[in-house]
C-alpha cells in the first residue's frame, strides 16, 4: 500500500477532497458512531455555502443528540445532553434535513434512518435507500461513490502508526473494494478521533488502506453515547421467553435497546439464580417448558451481532459470552464434536489434525505455519532440511513416524489453541460506561472481540464452511413493529410506506436462520402499541408493509407467551398467534380469521390465554423486581434517581395528551389533590415561576404523577 498524505487541519482536508475530485461529490460514510462529524460538516459547509457544486451523501443511522418538543423537555434535556453527550458534534447535514431546510445542491440518502425521526419528512422518505446490510456496499457503489471518509482510532506514531476501524468496518474496505475493482477512483480519508476505543483483529488496518489521515485535534470528541433504556415489564416477558431458546454452546445475535438488555439480564439471571428463573419463567408459561432451556451456560456461548451492543458486553463480563470459535473451518469442525476436547493444547490436539487431514505429514512450511498460527506448536519451531527443530530438540517432520511424534508432543506443543474469539460485530453503540469498558480492556480480553465486515456476519455466502462450523445452535433475535395473523413480519415501515427505521440486517439473519440446520429465529414484539390512534393491537390480519415473508415465519415471542410457528398449517398458525395477543383484542382477531376462512367457525381461545393483560403480568413479574432480579436499569443508566423521577412523570403526560379522556380525569384529580413538586424539579423543567394558566396546570399535573 502506498503511504498517505498525512494532514492536520480539518480545513485542508476539505481543500484536498475539493481540489482532487472534480464536479459532483458523492460521500460515503459509516453508520452510526463511525462518522467523521468534523470533517462532515466542514465539507457540507462548503457546499451549502457555494451552490455550484452537490454533494450527495449516501450513510444510514444519523445521530443527533435528543431535543424536547416542548419547552418543559428542552428544560429538562438541556443539562442531561450537556453531561452525557459531553462534546459530541451534531451533525449539520442532519440538522438541515430535520428542519427541513438541506440546501437544493445537497442530497441526503441513508439505507437505515433513527427509529421514527423522520417520519412524515418528505425528503427523507424519498431519499431512502431500502436494502439489506449485506447490500450496502453494493448499493452505495451504485450511487457513483467518489469520497469515503470515516472516522478512525490511532496507535503508535510514525511508521508504527496503527489504524482501527474501530466500530465500523463493516462497509467502508468492501466499498473501496468494489468502486477499486470497477476501474473507478474513490478517495479515502480517515479522521482520528482519540476517543474512538481502538479494536484489534479485522478492525485494525494499515494508514495506506486511506489516501488521507487527519490529525487534527477538532477530529477528536466524545463517541455518541445513548443512555440505558428502562426496561419494562413487557420488555422483561419477551426477554425472559426468548432466553429460554439460547442453548449452551449456541451462537447468539441481539440487538439494542430495552429489549436486548432484557435478553441480556435474563441470561444471567438464569445462569446465576437457575431455581428462580425456572419458577419465573413456570409463571410466564402457565407452567409449560417443554422445548424451553433453563440451564447454565457450561460451555457459554458464541456472539456473533452486526451490532455489538452494551448487553453482549455484559454477558462476556458475566463469563457467559466466552465460546471461542476459531478461523478454520476444519479445527473448528474437530473442536464442535469434541475429537478436539477444547482449547487446551495436548498431543490429541495435534493427532486429531493429522487424523482429519489437515495438517500433512511429514509437515511442510503451510502446515507449520498453520500450526503456530493457532498455537498448536509453539512460535520457535523451524523447520530444518526435513526436521522439526526447537531448542535443543530435533526430529523427523514426518509425525506419522511415532518416536517423531512422541518427541514434538514432548517437546514443541504450545499451551492453549490461539487466535480465538468469542464475539464478532459489525458496529458498536452503547452509553458511556461501555466505550471507557472497551478503551480500558486488557489486551488479552479485547482480542476475544473481533469487529468485521457485515458480510462476513450477515450471511453464510463466502467461507460457508467455515460460518458454519462456527454458529452451531443459533438463535438470532429480532425485533418487529407488527406481526400479521399468518406470519409475516413489518419491521421496517408503516402500512403508508413511511420508513421508520429500514431493513438493516433482519432479512440476512432470518435468511440464515433456516439455513442452518439448528438455528432458529426469535421474531420479539410487544402485543400492543399505544399512540396517537389510541391502543392497537400488534397482532393483525394484515398489514400494508412486509419486511419478513410469511413463509420464513418461524418463533414470535410477546410479553404473553411463545407462538412456535415452524412448519406450521396457516390455522394452527392463527391459534398460535391468537394466544399470544392481548386479550383486549383476541375477540376481533378471532372474527378476522373467521370471516377469512382461516379459522373453524366454533373456534374460541382457550381459557388460560384469556388473561392477557398489562397488569396480569405485573403482578407475576412485581415480586421478581422487588427481589432485585428484574431491575428498572439492569446494566446502570446515567440519569439521576430524580431525573428518573421527573421521566416518570413526563412520560404519564406524555401518554395522557394522546387520550383525552385520560387527560381529563388525570387533571380533575390533580386540581382535587392540590399536590406541589419539589422546588428543584419545578426549576429543571422551567415551572417554579409559572404564570399562565396553562403553565400552572401543566405543574399541577406534573406533581400529581411524582
Amino acid at each position: 500500500m502506498a503511504a498517505p498524505s498525512f494532514v492536520t487541519s480539518i480545513e485542508a482536508a476539505v481543500d484536498r477532497v475539493l481540489d482532487s475530485v472534480p464536479g459532483d461529490i458523492v460521500l460515503g460514510i459509516p453508520l452510526g458512531v463511525g462518522k467523521p462529524n468534523a470533517f462532515v460538516n466542514a465539507l457540507y459547509r462548503r457546499f451549502r455555502a457555494d451552490p455550484s457544486r452537490r454533494l450527495r451523501i449516501v450513510t444510514a443511522l444519523s445521530l443527533h443528540k435528543p431535543v424536547g418538543k416542548t419547552d418543559i423537555e428542552r428544560h429538562f434535556l438541556e443539562p442531561l445532553v450537556r453531561r452525557v453527550f459531553e462534546d459530541y458534534p451534531d451533525l449539520d447535514y442532519v440538522i438541515d434535513l430535520r428542519a427541513g431546510r438541506l440546501p437544493p445542491n445537497v442530497e441526503v440518502h441513508e439505507f437505515f434512518m433513527k427509529t421514527g425521526d423522520y417520519l412524515g419528512n418528505a425528503a427523507a422518505q424519498q431519499n431512502y435507500i431500502s436494502t439489506n446490510y449485506t447490500f450496502v456496499a453494493r448499493d452505495m457503489a451504485v450511487q457513483g461513490m467518489n469520497v469515503v471518509a470515516q472516522a478512525v482510532a490511532a496507535r503508535g506514531e510514525g511508521r508504527a502508526l496503527r489504524l482501527s476501524l474501530s466500530s465500523n468496518p463493516d462497509v467502508s474496505a468492501e466499498i473501496i473494494e468494489r468502486v477499486h475493482a470497477s476501474g473507478r477512483r474513490v478517495m479515502t480519508v480517515a479522521v482520528v478521533n482519540e476517543r474512538m476505543p481502538f479494536m484489534p483483529n479485522g478492525a485494525e488496518v494499515e494508514p495506506g488502506l486511506f489516501d488521507l489521515v487527519v490529525t487534527d485535534p477538532a477530529g477528536t470528541h466524545a463517541v455518541f453515547a445513548p443512555p440505558n433504556n428502562k426496561v419494562s415489564f413487557a420488555d422483561y416477558a419477551i426477554g425472559l421467553h426468548a432466553s429460554s431458546f439460547v442453548v449452551d454452546g449456541g451462537t447468539l445475535q441481539i440487538g439494542i435497546g430495552s429489549l436486548g438488555d432484557a435478553i441480556a439480564q435474563a441470561l444471567i439471571v438464569r445462569d446465576r439464580h437457575g431455581s428462580e428463573y425456572r419458577r419465573i419463567l413456570e409463571s410466564l408459561a402457565h407452567g409449560d417448558l417443554t422445548g424451553r432451556e433453563t440451564g447454565r451456560f457450561d460451555t457459554g456461548l458464541y456472539g456473533c451481532s452486526e451490532m455489538f451492543v452494551n448487553g453482549f458486553l455484559k454477558l462476556i463480563e458475566a463469563g457467559i459470552v466466552r465460546r471461542e470459535v476459531f478461523a478454520d473451518a476444519t479445527l473448528q469442525r474437530l473442536l464442535n464434536e469434541g475429537r478436539i476436547a477444547d482449547t487446551a493444547v495436548t498431543p490429541q490436539t495435534l493427532r486429531a489434525l493429522l487424523d482429519a487431514g489437515r495438517v500433512r505429514a511429514p509437515l511442510d512450511a503451510a502446515d507449520l505455519a498453520f500450526l503456530q498460527r493457532f498455537g498448536v506448536l509453539r512460535a520457535d519451531v523451524r523447520l530444518d532440511g526435513g526436521q522439526l527443530v526447537a531448542e535443543r530438540a530435533r526430529c523427523s517432520a514426518d509425525l506419522r513416524d511415532e518416536r517423531a511424534l512422541a518427541t514434538v508432543c514432548e517437546t514443541m506443543l504450545g499451551t492453549r489453541l490461539a487466535g480465538g474469539v468469542f464475539m464478532h460485530g459489525g458496529f458498536f453503540l452503547g452509553p458511556r460506561d461501555f466505550y471507557q469498558r472497551l478503551r480500558t480492556m486488557p489486551p488479552q480480553e479485547l482480542a476475544k472481540i473481533d469487529m468485521t465486515r457485515i458480510d462476513f456476519i450477515n450471511q453464510l455466502y463466502g467461507d460457508d464452511e467455515l460460518k458454519r462450523q462456527q454458529r452451531r445452535k443459533a438463535r438470532f433475535m429480532n425485533t418487529t413493529m407488527v406481526v400479521t395473523l399468518l406470519g409475516a413480519a413489518a419491521s421496517d415501515a408503516l402500512d403508508n410506506g413511511q420508513v421508520v427505521s429500514g431493513v438493516g440486517g433482519q432479512y440476512n439473519f432470518v435468511a440464515m436462520s433456516h439455513a442452518l440446520p439448528d438455528a432458529r429465529l426469535v421474531m420479539m414484539l410487544r402485543a400492543t402499541h399505544d399512540g396517537h390512534a389510541g391502543l392497537t393491537s400488534s397482532i393483525v390480519w394484515n398489514y400494508g408493509n412486509v419486511t419478513i415473508p410469511r413463509h420464513l415465519r418461524d418463533i414470535v415471542v410477546t410479553e404473553y407467551g411463545v407462538a412456535d410457528l415452524r412448519g406450521q398449517a396457516d390455522g394452527e398458525v392463527v391459534k398460535r398467534l391468537i394466544a399470544v395477543a392481548d386479550s383486549r383484542f383476541q375477540d376481533e382477531l378471532v372474527h378476522q380469521a373467521q370471516a377469512h376462512g382461516k379459522l373453524a367457525a366454533d373456534y374460541r381461545v382457550p381459557e388460560h390465554r384469556r388473561r392477557n393483560l398489562p397488569q396480569a403480568l405485573e403482578d407475576r413479574l412485581q415480586p421478581w423486581a422487588s427481589a432485585g432480579l428484574l431491575p428498572e436499569f439492569p446494566f446502570g443508566t446515567d440519569l439521576s434517581e430524580d431525573e428518573i423521577r421527573i421521566v416518570r412523570a413526563l412520560k404519564k403526560l406524555q401518554h395522557a395528551s394522546q387520550h383525552p379522556a385520560e387527560l381529563l380525569q388525570m387533571t380533575v384529580r390533580s386540581l382535587w389533590d392540590g399536590r406541589e413538586a419539589p422546588r428543584p424539579y419545578l426549576e429543571r423543567l422551567g415551572l417554579a415561576e409559572a404564570r399562565s394558566l396553562r403553565d400552572l396546570l401543566v405543574r399541577r399535573l406534573f406533581a400529581n404523577n411524582l
